[in-house]
Order: C-alpha cells, then structure tokens, then sequence
C-alpha cells in the first residue's frame, strides 16, 4: 500500500511513462522505435555538473526519421566559461532554455518505452538519471544499447576500443555539428544503423541479440 501511494504521488508525466512498459514490447529490429540521444554537460562529475543540452533522434524500421526529433537546452545556474570552446554553448545567449524540471519531463515524453542508444550510453544515462534523481524521480526504465560495445560484436572487434571520431572514420560518417547534442545523436543514429548493417551482413541478427552479453561485455 505504501508504494502504492508513492506512485499516486510521482507527476502525472512519470505515472503515464511507466504505463507504457506494461503493453506489450515488439520483439524484432524493424518494429521497435530507437531514440538515439546524446547530452551535453558542463563537465564529467555526476554529483557536480550539469546538463546543458539533451538532442535525440528516432529510428524506426531501420530508417533515420528527422521528422521524429527532439533538442533542448537547459538553464544554468552555475555555468564553466571553459567548456564552451567544446560544446559552444552560452550561458546567456538567444535560445530559449528551459528549467531542469521541464526539460525532464519534455526528454522522458519524447523517449516513451523506445529503446535508447548512445555512444559510451553510462555516462549520459547517468547524467539524465542524477537529474531525476534531483527531482524526486526513479532511474530510466528502457532498455538500452551503447554503440560502442556493439561495435565489438562485429567479427574481430572484441577487444577494440574507439572513440565515436574514429568510428566516423571507419564507417565514412560526416561530423557535422560534432559536439552538439543534437548532432551527435545524429552522427551516432548513423553509426547504429551502420553496425546493425554490417552484423547482418557477417550472421542472421535478432532482436535479443543487441542486449545479448557476451562475456564481460554487456549492454548498460
């Protein structure tokens, strides 16, 4: 009865969120929806830093839908002048921002049940978990893929260890907007797409095998 009214008491956004992972989840790549998003933060201290900016993508049926977009920016009250030669953001400036409360509850009615990816996915989960976790919030429910670690399920990449710049390279992937949310979520869009193409290529690929943990390895 206590979690009970502990549920009743989370925002109506959070209790229509978790509602979604009672309906029956698709079992194959083609009919699952990925978001595929990236952060950007005022540094890499989970407790200390910020989030500035969350940019996200959807893919669905193996297609990059632009249309199905999402880019936000967040309003600062501490700010670190030397990150912005990195990810270009002001703390002023022109666009709109808003608080971290709204912009939580804008990301989690974008992602829904969908199944995120992301490259190095612990750090911006964690991020968008510490977040919620400020606001009284559970951890993320959806399932999640790193690009990075599926990257070495290919044929003789198990050990290998590359960044999302090299991994452009490999796969011939423009870097435009590099170290923006949204462009990065882009970029790694296609580098999922990719990979998921060439696994096809080297076996017969099912759906359980993208969370499948092989090892060690494992997807967060």
């Amino acid at each position: 009865m206590i979690s009970w009214f502990k549920y009743k008491n989370y925002p109506i956004f959070w209790n229509n969120y978790s509602k979604k992972f009672k309906q029956k989840q698709p079992k194959s790549i083609e009919d699952t929806r990925f978001v595929v998003f990236d952060t950007e933060t005022t540094g890499l201290d989970l407790v200390n830093d910020r989030i500035l900016s969350i940019g996200a993508i959807g893919i669905f049926n193996n297609v990059i839908d632009v249309a199905d977009s999402f880019e936000i920016y967040l309003k600062q009250n501490e700010f670190k002048a030397e990150t912005v030669e990195i990810h270009g953001i002001l703390k002023e400036g022109k666009l709109t921002k808003l608080r971290e409360s709204e912009a939580m509850e804008n990301f989690i009615d974008f992602i829904g049940n969908s199944v995120l990816v992301a490259h190095h996915t612990a750090f911006d989960i964690e991020m968008i978990n510490t977040a919620l976790k400020r606001l009284e919030l559970p951890k993320l429910k959806n399932k999640m893929i790193d690009t990075g670690i599926l990257y070495k399920k290919l044929e003789g990449k198990k050990d290998a260890h590359f960044n999302l710049d090299v991994l452009c390279k490999e796969f011939n992937i423009p870097k435009h907007d590099r170290h923006t949310a949204a462009g990065d979520a882009f970029i790694t869009a296609l580098l999922f797409l990719k990979i998921i193409s060439k696994l096809k290529q080297e076996r017969k690929l099912h759906y359980s095998d993208l969370f499948r943990v092989s090892g060690k390895e494992g997807l967060m």
